[in-house]
């Protein structure tokens, strides 16, 4: 029997890469874009905004599985988190959720019971609540299928913690991508490529790739995948996730147009 091609889907395109495990809605994206700039965001940006977000996710999820699994436990509690981030400086993405959360409190003494609840956490004010960490709640379901993808079950606090990360990400990506296209380039930051300890250099073709994003074509009222792609050079230090954050984006857009 004679294979059928592949027909063309609407809503984004189908790639191996963000079709297997594509936790956010791209119309997600464009809400928390809507929340920082008036800027249109094209859907080829808004599907690499989910890969990045998904990427970054990803790792911070399978470093938590790895603390969890040396307690010989199944279900990810806060703490998993912590030692994910210890381990792995790249995982320090969301400094505002940080300053939020009863979890990185948890290290002067909040406590949780055996399944994760704290037990007990100090007040705070609604005036130290930014609007990423309000609409956190968003990412809700978006963390619950991507943690399904990798095999993993957590607690309702670290649920709420990958909710907060995921939020924060993606609204500072916000940020960056529009200070990308009103600036016409990465020039806040060039294209110096910082390498973690003990990991080889760049590969030629990523430094490349970083000095054409330093240089933005396009309309000023756009966000774009490249914009995208040179935000995420910004947001994430140089090393394995930022490299595998790139890579994974253009394989997600490489249907779609770049604009």
């Amino acid at each position: 029997m004679t294979a059928q091609p592949a027909r063309p889907q609407r809503n984004g395109p189908k790639t191996a890469s963000v079709m297997a495990v594509s936790p956010f809605k791209p119309s997600l994206v464009t809400a928390v874009f809507r929340d920082v700039t008036p800027m249109h965001v094209s859907r080829s940006a808004a599907w690499a905004a989910v890969s990045v977000t998904r990427t970054v996710l990803t790792e911070i999820i399978d470093g938590a599985r790895r603390a969890a699994a040396e307690e010989t436990r199944k279900k990810l509690i806060p703490r998993d988190l912590l030692s994910a981030i210890d381990r792995n400086v790249e995982l320090e993405v969301a400094d505002k959720w940080y300053d939020h959360s009863p979890t990185f409190q948890g290290l002067t003494g909040v406590l949780y019971d055996a399944e994760g609840v704290v037990v007990r956490s100090r007040k705070r004010s609604g005036s130290r609540k930014p609007s990423a960490v309000v609409g956190a709640h968003r990412f809700e379901a978006g963390v619950r299928k991507l943690l399904w993808s990798r095999g993993a079950t957590a607690v309702p606090a670290m649920v709420r913690d990958l909710d907060g990360i995921a939020s924060v990400f993606l609204t500072d990506l916000a940020r960056d991508a529009a200070m990308v296209v009103r600036e016409g380039g990465v020039k806040r930051f060039g294209t110096v490529t910082p390498v973690m300890s003990g990991e080889p250099a760049p590969p030629p073709f990523l430094q490349d790739s970083l000095r054409a994003l330093s240089a933005r074509r396009g309309d000023r009222r756009t966000i774009g995948r490249d914009d995208i792609l040179a935000a995420t050079t910004i947001r994430l230090a140089g090393g394995n996730l930022r490299r595998r954050a790139l890579t994974e984006a253009r394989e997600a857009t490489q249907n779609t147009s770049p604009g």
